[in-house]
């Protein structure tokens, strides 16, 4: 059987050609290159912004030869050994030039074809030789399909050996233009808007989305280069992306056809779970600035890779390597939340925690931190500080667009960020939150959202002042849209410890993200738990979350979501609350707290949800004592997963389930003997409904 030719999934100029079958039939085989030559001359139409000749050229040639294949089958002519072996070397060079047609007429790779030009054209040639050679052993004399024919195809075998298939000069010329401007970015010149609409007049780039579509196919080829370990040429696709991305930005006015996807990329801001959400640089020892394994604090209130530090106490130093601080005390106190936040990181990424202990850093990570290319980086530089004097002196539509261009430059680049923020971006898109349009102001905050990702930008967002705009948006935002980004927003700015306090403090934060777990998306409850999440960071924020109501309604989204990580995330901020007295007493306040808990640990799918299921149980029975316990140990049901999770789940989770474990096997055991633990002086109990 012979195998398909469509592949969606295939990179530009590369073909995964194959030979038929060697049990395929004569008739099957004539049949499948007569199917393979109609497609290759259904090209005859298409629009070839490059490479126009030697496409038209070789498409007239198929075409020619498959009057000679439809001869042959209409007379159902006998095919000889000889004629199956020619016509075998046809099938896959056709194979061939069909993706190589393809990729010249592909949607959004018009400047990547431009670039690799005479790369194509020596294609071209090759196979069109290689069309010749298995057409010079055809023995045309052995099939009877009429003069006329047999003299078209000795036609087309003399053409195809002394056709040139040269670059075409036009071509050349483009590709000059386009490497010169590129070589003016490296050097720091700004390129002339003539010279670059000249370029993208030649290659039919005419709009907002065609430029779009063109970044979206080199970044995609980028991220080929780096699933292949292959980057040999990802520095100068990165310095097209740049390239592109200045002229999207900068020469198109008008946003044309945006798809669904750009609109709505931020409309889930919050990182997919919520042990990914914080900044990958957030990870990292300040010391060794790898990701750190075993986090510990010191009396500073910094933390540090234990080895780190511990190398750096015993050289002596007493001073605190971030802040300058004098150390009051050499003692290191693990930070297990970020332990935990840092290995699920890891799971989610595909990042071996043993690759983080030898020093290796993770390349998805690093590839975005600095430019590929010296141009990439200009030509960034030149964007942003255009889109900076846009949002101050543009009109209402101007600011709008580059509000988008921010939100898209910043979506997943740090190094985009970077020189956004120091381009002055964040004091006007803060500006833009109080216009009057809902398409501004989500455009603002989408960009607000991707830029406080960055350290710097959350920074120069609290400077700004920025913080009561956001907050205006969560309680006031003029859509739903923008109320649940603010509250992605609000997520990453208390990945900064000065900063949770600070929005804690707020009469508006905390009640607002409540406010909207009840009335947002599922996309909505997700930002404003996990933004809820990283303000329980700081302690003192706990009793202002139990205040606002916050227990009801995430047990609420316990008992009706399907949603797994949603749920995993209600579970991580009621671990986290379950952690005190004051908020055991309202979990447990719930009438169905504890059913819902263990049927949550029994059916969870997601391992992060079980492990902080058994978080909340153990808490409950620590700060809930006797009677909590004995309600859990009621239910035989709870064993297993707690047995499963005491050998498999990590270490830190494993203790937990063990420590569950005795409490429950003790309570069993006293309740056997008739005899009950008297309670230590410290225990309270709550009542158990």
């Amino acid at each position: 059987m012979i195998q398909k030719f469509n592949r969606s999934d295939r990179r530009a100029l590369k073909f995964p050609a194959v030979h038929p079958c060697e049990g395929v039939s004569p008739e099957i085989l004539l049949s499948s290159l007569i199917t393979l030559s109609q497609h290759i001359c259904n090209n005859q139409t298409k629009l070839f912004v490059t490479q126009r000749r030697n496409a038209r050229e070789t498409v007239r040639q198929i075409g020619i030869l498959l009057v000679y294949f439809e001869e042959i089958r209409s007379r159902g002519l006998t095919l000889s050994d000889s004629f199956v072996l020619c016509f075998s070397e046809l099938h896959l060079t056709f194979q061939k030039i069909k993706f190589l047609l393809e990729d010249c007429g592909r949607e959004g790779a018009r400047l990547w074809m431009l670039m690799k030009s005479e790369f194509v054209a020596m294609q071209f040639r090759m196979l069109i030789r290689a069309v010749a050679t298995a057409l010079d052993v055809i023995p045309l004399s052995l099939i009877d399909v009429g003069g006329e024919v047999k003299e078209l195809v000795e036609l087309v075998a003399r053409q195809a050996r002394k056709a040139k298939f040269d670059l075409d000069p036009d071509d050349e010329m483009a590709s000059r233009r386009v490497l010169f401007i590129l070589n003016q970015l490296e050097k720091g010149i700004e390129p002339e808007l003539s010279s670059v609409k000249r370029v993208l007049g030649y290659l039919e780039i005419r709009s907002w989305s065609d430029c779009n579509k063109e970044i979206k196919f080199l970044e995609e080829e980028i991220g080929f280069d780096c699933s292949d370990s292959d980057e040999r040429e990802s520095p100068f696709l990165s310095s097209l992306v740049g390239l592109t991305s200045y002229c999207r930005g900068v020469i198109f006015e008008e946003l044309d056809n945006r798809n669904a996807e750009e609109q709505t990329d931020a409309r889930c801001g919050a990182a997919e779970t919520l042990m990914s959400c914080f900044n990958p640089h957030d990870f990292r020892c300040p010391i060794s600035l790898e990701l750190m394994t075993d986090p510990v604090t010191v009396s500073t209130g910094q933390t540090y890779d234990r080895s780190s530090i511990e190398k750096w106490l015993r050289a002596g130093n007493m001073l605190c390597p971030k802040t300058g601080e004098k150390l009051k005390s050499k003692e290191l106190v693990p930070n297990s939340t970020l332990r935990n936040l840092i290995q699920q990181f890891c799971v989610n990424n595909g990042i071996s925690i043993s690759s983080t202990k030898s020093g290796s850093r993770s390349r998805d990570i690093t590839r975005t931190i600095a430019p590929a290319n010296p141009a990439a980086a200009e030509a960034i530089r030149f964007l942003s500080k255009f889109l900076a004097r846009r949002l101050v002196f543009g009109t209402t539509d101007q600011k709008n667009k580059a509000a988008f261009e921010i939100r898209l430059l910043a979506k997943s680049n740090i190094f985009n960020r970077s020189c956004l923020v120091e381009a002055g971006t964040i004091p006007p898109l803060l500006n833009l939150l109080s216009f009057s349009s809902k398409s501004t102001q989500e455009n603002a905050i989408a960009a607000l959202l991707k830029l406080s990702k960055h350290t710097t930008g959350k920074k120069v967002i609290f400077e700004s002042g920025g913080l009561s705009s956001i907050l205006n948006v969560l309680k006031r935002g003029l859509s739903l849209e923008s109320r649940q980004v603010a509250a992605a927003t609000l997520f990453y700015l208390s990945s900064v410890k000065e900063y949770r306090k600070l929005i804690g403090e707020g009469p508006e934060a905390i009640p607002g993200l409540v406010e909207l777990i009840k009335e947002g998306s599922n996309c909505g409850k997700k930002n404003s738990v996990v933004a809820i999440f990283g303000l329980l960071l700081y302690p003192k924020n706990h009793q202002k979350v139990l205040e606002a109501g916050a227990v009801p309604l995430l047990f609420d989204i316990l008992a009706s979501s399907d949603n797994a990580q949603l749920i995993a995330d209600t579970l991580a901020v009621l671990a986290s609350l379950a952690e005190n007295f004051d908020g055991t007493i309202s979990i447990l306040q719930i009438t169905s707290s504890l059913p819902l808990l263990t049927r949550t640990l029994r059916s969870s799918t997601s391992r992060a949800g079980k492990e902080y299921s058994v978080s909340i149980l153990l808490s409950l029975c620590i700060n809930g004592g006797v009677e909590v316990v004995g309600v859990l140990a009621k239910d035989p049901s709870l064993m297993a997963p707690l047995y499963s999770l005491s050998t498999d789940g990590t270490s830190h989770t494993s203790k937990k389930a063990c420590s569950l474990l005795k409490i429950l096997h003790r309570f069993h055991e006293t309740s056997a003997s008739g005899l009950m633990s008297p309670a230590a002086p410290h225990e309270r109990f709550v009542p158990v409904w």
